[in-house]
């Protein structure tokens, strides 16, 4: 918890991890006024190169080093995913508010516990579930709940990175990213905006899986899905489906969601996310993002004017900005925490048990 002798302005930040994401996490923790006091890597050598990139105080070459030190208030786990539970948990025992990269846990009961945990140490614990963070994500959630009944859900998250055999990288290998890689990586997400956005939970699932580069040059045989394709229901009737591919050639990040309700439907795609659009019977519209026109939900996340485009690093941001806020008692409408991560990680796993079984399963 925040020491009480400090100003209470101040937050000091752990990042655990000296990779891509640790950077972001780093940039966002400065935006956000806080006291970027130590940076901690299994590589000493890593931690101080971070430590000189990232501006922060400290390094050090243990992430239990960091945690123990007393000089934080806040650890970012920022490791592969075999690691966050083990480190999510121990911060959490030394009494620091944590926030966690997804997925939360390589298993949903792991990620149940942790939810539980922290939960019950009264403490902040939260997953950059970031694309909730987009003005256009709170305008399509707010505008949702005057059109009616949702009839369908749609969509997709399509990536190429690991398009070639050629392509590598530590999240193939099921030992250090779970079993489930690009439904635990990139569907995670989806799953946690539809249900964000929609206010519905998703009921039963039904799941295929295929592995399309069967061999990979650095790791070998691979025992991981390269692509799935899911269809679901909702507690209310809606249906609905979505595709998530590391395989698909040309698309980069395209996180993409379209609902159909009684008297509209609406759609967003994260390459484009100055703009949601809202179709109608009799007529369509791109609404793009304005400070001036967005609904009262929608206007704390659009900080730039109209026409200065917004995107990834400032969903980062205000996803920061808003945990520092709640560890420090304010409240924040959406903020993802733990047990949004332990949802993500049931959702997954029901996916690859349908896969794995040819069936529907409850969720």
């Amino acid at each position: 918890m925040l020491d009480i002798r400090r100003e209470s302005s101040e937050v000091r930040v752990g990042i655990i991890g000296t990779g891509f994401i640790a950077q972001i996490h780093a940039r966002a923790a400065r935006q956000a006024g806080a006291r970027l006091a130590a940076v901690a890597d299994v590589d000493e050598e890593r931690a101080l190169q971070a430590g000189r990139l990232f501006g922060a105080e400290r390094a050090f070459g243990s992430a239990e080093n960091l945690i123990e030190s007393e000089l934080v208030d806040v650890v970012h786990v920022c490791t592969p995913n075999h690691l966050h539970a083990p480190l999510a948990l121990k911060a959490l025992d030394a009494g620091l508010a944590v926030i966690c990269e997804k997925p939360l846990a390589t298993d949903a009961p792991t990620a149940a516990l942790m939810a539980e945990r922290a939960r019950d140490a009264g403490l902040v614990a939260a997953v950059p579930f970031v694309y909730r963070f987009h003005a256009m994500v709170r305008e399509a959630r707010a505008r949702l709940a005057d059109l009616g009944r949702i009839s369908l859900i749609q969509g997709s998250y399509l990536q190429d990175w690991l398009l070639k055999s050629t392509d590598d990288n530590w999240r193939v290998d099921p030992a250090k990213g779970g079993p489930g890689r690009t439904i635990g990586d990139i569907g995670s997400h989806w799953f946690d905006l539809v249900e964000f956005v929609t206010g519905e939970r998703i009921t039963k699932l039904c799941a295929q899986t295929s592995v399309v580069v069967a061999d990979r040059v650095t790791s070998g045989p691979v025992l991981t899905e390269d692509l799935a394709t899911i269809h679901f229901a909702t507690a209310s009737g809606a249906l609905g489906s979505v595709a998530v591919s590391q395989v698909a050639p040309g698309r980069k990040n395209r996180l993409f969601l379209e609902i159909s309700a009684t008297t509209g439907s609406l759609a967003f795609d994260q390459e484009s996310p100055e703009r949601l659009w809202l179709g109608g019977r009799e007529g369509s519209q791109a609404l793009v993002r304005d400070p001036m026109t967005l609904t009262e939900a929608a206007k704390p996340y659009s900080p730039l004017p109209a026409g200065h485009p917004q995107g990834f690093q400032d969903c980062f941001n205000s996803f920061i900005a808003d945990t520092y806020a709640t560890v420090k008692g304010e409240h924040r409408e959406g903020l993802p925490l733990f047990q949004d991560g332990a949802r993500a990680a049931h959702l997954t796993d029901a996916a690859l048990q349908s896969a794995k079984e040819g069936a529907w399963v409850a969720c």
